[in-house]
């Protein structure tokens, strides 16, 4: 997902009150042929040193594209 696709889907998301992407999400949750995974950064515990993990927004998961070829 480029960075103007996120946006449109987080505004979109926002505007019907659905849940938001975190910066690693490469879509919405549900979104046909993703899943939720780890997040690889914080190995699922939402935390880095710095506090809340950046990647995953602190929930430990992200949701990425699975399968394909």
């Amino acid at each position: 997902m480029t960075e103007t696709e996120r946006r449109k889907a987080s505004a979109a998301a926002q505007a019907q009150g659905a849940p938001q992407p975190n910066p690693g999400d490469d879509a919405l949750p549900g979104t046909p042929g993703t899943g939720e995974d780890i997040c690889p950064r914080c190995h699922g515990s939402g935390r880095v040193a710095s506090g809340r993990c950046p990647k995953c927004g602190g929930s430990g998961k992200i949701i990425e594209g699975i399968g394909g070829g």
